[in-house]
């Protein structure tokens, strides 16, 4: 098991750390209190579902911080392997972002946000000495943050581990509302006309010869192989997790259906992670086109 506790000032990005453990596969645990961490840590070591776990551990649980050396101690003694990150900012910074968030310090009372940031680090210099990564988020983006934690970490795949989902549907049916990317493709040659290829779908070998056999279609589909062969990469260094490209046509049988396959197909050798969803294949065969 793969254990990752978290702690830092309120303000410094925490909220966006989990985000980003969440979807490199993380099981995130936020604000337990102390006294229940090896207790979590037991159960989850029954469980064998969860091979990686991050723990919250901040000033909002801070009635038990003086069990938390204890805790570290149990974890070290159970022979459990852990990092602990720290995530920091200026006193400048983390007041800015409570004032553009509006959100009252967990330390907040009658003092000022720089008192309450004062004492929360007397709190937690404790966890910061302790740390075996620190990480200053005054002056770093969300993606920067993504990048320094995932290395970090040594969870370098997460940083290339895009899903692509490939859908093919029908226009008489409407739009696909989430697709990112959406080729029209009723300018194609139509199989529903032609009696032998009418009742069957683009998962047919006959149908998807039809299609493909057309010039214009093979000048399409090299530009859109050009065009996605140069996006991609594009998306992936931007840190985005997932691409959703469809293909529409009339009913969402036949082109959509061949397009969608031969796109799966193209960058599944390309070593992306590909979904393919035909949402309309299975609508009445008898309906015109």
């Amino acid at each position: 098991m793969k254990l990752l506790i978290v702690s830092g000032i309120s303000g410094a990005g925490k909220s966006e750390t989990i985000k980003i453990l969440e979807d490199a596969g993380y099981f995130v645990v936020d604000n337990l209190p102390v006294t229940l961490i090896n207790k979590f840590l037991e159960l989850s070591m029954k469980n064998s579902s969860y091979d990686k776990i991050a723990v919250v551990i901040d000033v909002r649980g801070r009635k038990y911080f003086d069990n938390i050396e204890t805790m570290l101690e149990k974890i070290r003694i159970n022979d459990v392997s852990y990092k602990l990150l720290f995530l920091d900012a200026s006193d400048e910074i983390i007041i800015s972002r409570f004032k553009e968030t509006r959100r009252k310090h967990p330390l907040g009372d009658n003092e000022t946000i720089a008192e309450d940031i004062s004492k929360e680090r007397e709190y937690l210099s404790f966890l910061k000495e302790k740390a075996d990564i620190i990480i200053d988020t005054t002056e770093i983006s969300s993606k920067e943050l993504r990048e320094k934690i995932l290395i970090k970490i040594d969870e370098k795949d997460a940083l290339v581990d895009m899903a692509v989902v490939i859908s093919s549907f029908g226009y008489k049916y409407g739009m696909i509302k989430d697709a990112d990317v959406v080729f029209d493709v009723r300018f194609l040659p139509n199989p529903f006309y032609v009696d032998n290829l009418k009742k069957k779908t683009g998962l047919d070998k006959k149908v998807e010869s039809y299609v493909m056999m057309w010039p214009n279609t093979k000048r399409f589909v090299e530009k859109f192989e050009n065009l996605i062969s140069f996006v991609l990469p594009l998306y992936v260094k931007e840190g985005k997790k997932q691409l959703h490209i469809a293909f529409g046509c009339t009913g969402g049988k036949h082109r959509s259906v061949t397009l969608a396959e031969h796109l799966s197909d193209f960058l599944k050798k390309d070593g992306y992670r590909v979904y393919t969803k035909h949402r309309d294949i299975e609508k009445r065969q008898d309906e015109q086109q």
